[in-house]
């Protein structure tokens, strides 16, 4: 299978990458100055002579700031790239899938299933919603992949977390795995105002899930993440014991500040759909820590 990856220099772009070459595919991962996914005419240049089973589309505005600043911009990076991906997949006759998050819901739905509506509070949920909605309507072929709470290690930088604890709940385990490795407490934030339920999701094996559905030419919205609900505070202390780590080291505390824009408070997922449908039993919690603590070996964690 020949598949191209669009962001795969990023965190989950370059875990999808590493998982699709492990299963024998021809991986195509151009850069951002090789395709521009905002300029429509050029990306067709580029593609329209490319032999290509699937487009796998990863790549993101990651800066909330400039997105707030610029909404046009926003638009086009999300909105407009996702229509530039699916015409390129339809004209190449290629399965076009969208990562998306468990944040185009907004924090009263969870579990939610497959089916439910999105309605997302913030405008990075809004621009996936919207992408979502282009995929759905406009692919011949289009899955919707929506990941949660991703967890894991850069394949392309070899570090374990792009940054520290946030208002999410993505990199969380990293962050507290390297501050109890210190033997420093870790204060897991508590708040109504922040991501405090989740379904988390190694990104390995939302790698996975997505290559089961392209093999399998599943389409349609799918919830790929992990098999078990968890809130903050727990998922530290079971990363604690999953590491052989002090868990009376996790404190609980407020965030510093609260969060710019409206943050969806409980993001579960409910993935039975896409299990059926995939033909997997999805990885308990234990599970996941397990393989991430074997991703992480070697790999330097972040600082804090």
């Amino acid at each position: 299978m020949r598949v191209l990856v669009t962001g795969a220099s990023g965190f989950v772009g370059s875990n999808l990458a590493h998982v699709f070459a492990a299963h024998g595919a021809d991986v195509l991962a151009p850069a951002h100055a090789e395709l521009d996914l905002c300029d429509r005419a050029a990306t067709r240049r580029r593609l329209e002579d490319e032999p290509l089973d699937a487009i796998v589309h990863a790549a993101i505005l990651n800066d909330p700031a400039r997105m707030a600043a610029d909404k046009a911009a926003a638009w086009q990076a999300y909105v407009g790239a996702t229509r530039t991906v699916v015409d390129a997949a339809n004209a190449a006759g290629a399965h076009v899938v969208l990562v998306s998050t468990d944040w185009v819901f907004d924090g009263t739905q969870g579990p939610a299933p497959e089916s439910a509506p999105p309605n997302p509070v913030n405008q990075y949920g809004f621009l996936k919603a919207a992408s979502e909605l282009v995929v759905l309507e406009r692919a011949t072929r289009g899955t919707v992949a929506r990941i949660a709470g991703v967890q894991g290690v850069h394949r392309v930088h070899r570090r374990a977390a792009p940054r520290r604890q946030d208002h999410g709940f993505g990199y969380l385990v990293a962050s507290v795995v390297a501050t109890l490795r210190d033997d420093v407490p870790f204060t897991v934030w508590e708040s109504p105002a922040i991501n405090a339920l989740a379904t988390p999701t190694l990104a390995t094996d939302a790698g996975e899930l997505i290559w089961r559905a392209l093999e399998r030419e599943v389409t349609g919205v799918l919830h790929c993440c992990g098999g078990e609900h968890v809130d903050r505070v727990g998922l530290a202390r079971r990363a604690a014991s999953a590491f052989d780590l002090d868990a009376a080291l996790v404190l609980t505390g407020p965030p510093p500040e609260p969060p710019g824009a409206p943050v969806p408070h409980d993001t579960r997922l409910d993935a039975g759909v896409t299990a059926a449908r995939l033909g997997v039993e999805l990885p308990d919690l234990d599970t996941q820590l397990a393989r991430l603590r074997h991703d992480m070996e070697d790999v330097p964690c972040p600082t804090t």
